[in-house]
C-alpha cells in the first residue's frame, strides 16, 4: 500500500527570521544554500512577502525585487511561495485595485508560484481582486483562513468562510495560526471539517509560541492535511515553527512519504547555524510565551508592548496592559490579532492604561478601522466605544477599496525619472516616504553616481 504523500513547505527564508530576528536575514546568507535547498524536495519554499519587502527597503537597503529575482535562478525545481496580506498587499492598509493587481503581476513574473493570500479580519472581500489577480496569471491561489480563538470564532463560521474561499477560486486553503492558539485537537476537527465538506488541499500553518505547534501539525496530518510549514531547526521554535528536520523524521516514522531524505537536511541546518550566530544580537528570546494562551497575544505583540512601555518608562504597567488587550479587542469586534489589527488593539490597549482614561485618545487608525475602512469586523463593534471614537458616523458596508481611486499612474509622474523599473513604481506606491531615498541609493550605485546628490535628483537620466 502507498503511503500517504505529505508535504513540506519551508518557511527559514521568510517566516523563520521574521520571527527571530526580526527579519534581518539577508540575500547573502540565503544564496549559498538555496540550490541545496532546492535539491531537498520541499513542496514549496516560502521566501518573499509578509514583513521581507518594508524590511528590505527599510533596513536592509536591498532590493525586494533583486532578491525575489536572484533567489529564482538558484531554485529552479521547488515553488517559491510568499504571503500577501489581500488588500494590503505587502503593507499596512488597504491599496486600490491597481496596485494589487499590478502587484501580483510582477511578483508572478519574477519568480512567485504560490501566493498565500489572507486578510486580518477574515474580510474575503479583501482578498477577492488578489485572487482573481493571481489566476490570471496561472500562479496557485491559496486563501488563509486567519485563525483566532473568541467567542464568534466557531468551528461553523470557520467552514463558512471556507466555502466563500473555494467559490472565490482557491486552489487550496492554508489554516494560518500566527499565534500559536491551534490546538492539536481544533487543528484535527478544522481539518476534518474542510475536508468532509469541500474536495480542496489544505495546509497548516501554525507558531511555536504556545508549545501547542508540533502537536497540531501531527493532529492536522492525521485528519487529512496535505501539507504543513516548517523552519530550518536554527531559525525554529520559540515564536517561528516547529523544526523541518524533526518533522520529517516524525511524519516518515508514522509512515507518510514527505518525499525527503533527514541527511539532505544535515548542511542546510549547518548553513543556517551560522547564520542565526551572526545575528545573535536580533535573537528572540526562545521560550514558550503562556501569555498566548491566556491573553491571546502573539509573541511579536508582546515583545513590542515591553519595549514601547520601556521607552515611556512604563514597564511595570505591562501586566496592565496585557489585561486590557482581551477587552479592547472584544469591544473591536474580536479582530484577529495578526498584521495591521494587532497594531491596532495594541495601540489602543496600551493608550487606555497610560492615559487613565480608556479611549481618551483613539488614534486616526483605529477611527478608520471603526469606521470599516479596514474591512468588516467579526462582531459588533461595542456602541459606546463606537460613539467615543467617531461620534454619530455610520462606518461604510461596501468593500473598503471600492472607495480607493487608482494610484500607480500617480506615483509613476512623482516617481519621474526614478521609474526606471516597474516594480520601482510599486515599491514606491507601498511605501512612499521610504522608498524615495532607497531607490535614490540604489541608482546611484547601479550607474555609479555621486552619494552627495549634489544636483537636484531630477537633472539625472538613465538608460530606461
Amino acid at each position: 500500500m502507498d503511503k500517504r504523500k505529505i508535504g513540506i513547505t519551508d518557511l527559514t527564508l521568510r517566516d523563520g527570521h521574521q520571527s527571530l530576528i526580526a527579519t534581518r536575514m539577508r540575500l547573502d546568507d540565503m544564496i549559498p544554500i538555496a540550490e541545496a535547498m532546492d535539491e531537498v524536495g520541499f513542496h514549496s519554499v516560502e521566501v518573499w512577502g509578509g514583513a521581507t519587502f518594508d524590511t528590505c527597503i527599510r533596513f536592509l537597503d536591498e532590493d525586494p525585487w533583486d532578491r525575489l529575482r536572484e533567489l529564482k535562478k538558484r531554485f529552479k525545481k521547488t515553488p517559491l511561495q510568499m504571503l500577501l496580506r489581500g488588500q494590503n498587499v505587502v503593507g499596512y492598509r488597504n491599496y486600490p485595485d491597481d496596485v494589487v493587481r499590478e502587484f501580483v503581476k510582477r511578483a508572478a513574473y519574477n519568480g512567485i508560484d504560490i501566493f498565500r493570500i489572507f486578510d486580518a479580519l477574515n474580510d474575503v472581500r479583501n482578498m477577492e481582486v488578489a485572487t482573481d489577480a493571481v489566476k490570471k496569471e496561472g500562479a496557485h491561489a491559496q486563501l488563509a483562513i486567519s485563525y483566532t480563538v473568541s467567542p464568534v470564532h466557531t468551528l461553523d463560521r470557520y467552514l463558512e468562510m471556507v466555502k466563500d474561499m473555494v467559490e472565490l477560486g482557491a486552489d487550496s486553503i492554508c489554516i494560518k495560526d500566527m499565534a500559536g492558539l491551534l490546538s492539536p485537537k481544533v487543528a484535527y476537527e478544522l481539518v476534518r471539517g474542510i475536508k468532509e465538506k469541500f474536495n480542496i488541499p489544505v495546509q497548516v500553518h501554525s507558531h511555536y509560541t504556545s508549545g501547542m505547534a508540533s502537536m497540531a501539525l501531527l493532529k492536522a496530518v492525521e485528519a487529512g492535511a496535505d501539507v504543513v510549514d516548517t523552519a530550518m531547526s536554527p531559525f525554529a521554535l520559540g515564536t517561528s515553527h516547529p523544526p523541518t528536520e524533526t518533522m520529517v523524521y516524525v511524519l516518515s516514522e508514522m509512515g507518510y512519504d514527505t518525499g525527503i531524505e533527514l541527511t539532505s537536511l544535515v548542511d542546510i541546518a549547518e548553513h543556517f547555524k551560522k547564520v542565526r550566530e551572526s545575528h545573535k544580537d536580533k535573537l528572540a528570546d526562545l521560550t514558550v510565551d503562556v501569555n498566548v494562551l491566556i491573553y491571546q497575544i502573539p509573541g511579536g505583540m508582546y515583545s513590542n508592548f515591553i519595549s514601547q512601555l520601556k521607552e515611556q518608562k512604563a514597564l511595570d504597567k505591562l501586566k496592565d496592559v496585557l489585561e486590557e488587550v482581551p477587552r479592547v479587542r472584544r469591544e473591536l469586534g474580536y479582530p484577529p490579532l495578526v498584521t495591521p489589527t494587532s497594531q491596532l488593539v495594541g495601540t489602543q490597549a496600551t493608550l487606555n492604561v497610560l492615559v487613565g482614561e480608556r479611549y481618551k485618545i483613539v488614534p486616526k487608525e483605529v477611527r478608520d478601522y471603526i469606521k470599516g475602512f479596514y474591512g468588516r469586523p467579526p462582531a459588533p463593534i461595542d456602541p459606546e466605544v463606537k460613539r467615543k471614537a467617531i461620534g454619530d458616523e455610520e462606518p461604510i458596508t461596501c468593500r473598503p477599496a471600492d472607495l480607493l481611486e487608482p494610484m500607480l499612474e500617480k506615483c509613476r509622474k512623482e516617481l519621474g525619472v526614478l521609474a526606471v523599473e516597474p516594480e520601482d513604481v510599486l515599491t514606491y506606491a507601498l511605501f512612499p516616504q521610504v522608498a524615495i531615498d532607497f531607490l535614490r541609493r540604489k541608482y546611484a550605485r547601479k550607474f555609479k553616481l555621486d552619494m552627495g546628490f549634489e544636483k537636484p535628483w531630477d537633472e539625472y537620466a538613465y538608460p530606461v
